[in-house]
């Protein structure tokens, strides 16, 4: 009969161990993830900051295309205030036709191509996209982590119990937005 208690206490203290293990690798994960959000986050707001700055060099020299700098001011606005990697997603598709169209114009004034000015924020804006770039592969290399774990048997039963919900990738949603915005000349 004491034989017997041992084992049931062996068992219980085994999964009681095992549950604090899978417990505390969900915590971990999830907080790797919300971590990586937030490099997405430093790196897009850096991004949004260069716009206006690269907005006004270019109205210099090509004051006449007031709509298509209101498209880009608008775009900018709507992914600042666009919340998860979904909406954000989606306001980054946005961003990224207004700057291309943007880059479009400036290519017709030689000028400003020789501005230097606009050759650094050029160079700052390609650094800043390439920043993105890695951080979402980050992002989405720890959400693929997280869900994994959340969603394997037996931590699967875990995850439902205590609330942990699968978290979305970063992904852009069109194909045309896949490719970085170029900034070269």
């Amino acid at each position: 009969m004491e034989n017997i208690l041992w084992i049931a206490i062996g068992i219980v203290l085994v999964l009681l161990l095992w549950l604090i293990g899978a417990y505390n690798g969900l915590i971990r994960l999830r907080n790797q993830t919300d971590e990586a959000w937030s490099d997405i986050d430093v790196q897009l707001k850096r991004r949004y900051d260069l716009i206006p700055n690269l907005v006004e060099t270019i109205k210099g020299y090509a004051s006449h295309e007031r709509q298509l700098f209101e498209r880009v001011t608008s775009a900018r606005a709507a992914a600042i205030s666009a919340q998860g990697p979904r909406a954000k997603g989606e306001a980054d598709v946005g961003l990224t036709g207004a700057l291309k169209s943007l880059f479009a114009v400036a290519e017709a004034y030689p000028q400003l191509k020789a501005n230097e000015n606009f050759a650094k924020l050029q160079d700052e804006l390609s650094d800043t996209e390439n920043k993105v770039q890695a951080a979402r592969r980050f992002y989405n290399g720890n959400v693929r982590d997280f869900n994994t774990r959340a969603q394997q048997f037996p931590t699967n039963m875990i995850a439902g119990m205590l609330g942990f919900k699968p978290r979305e990738f970063f992904e852009l949603e069109q194909e045309a937005a896949k490719e970085p915005v170029a900034v070269k000349f």
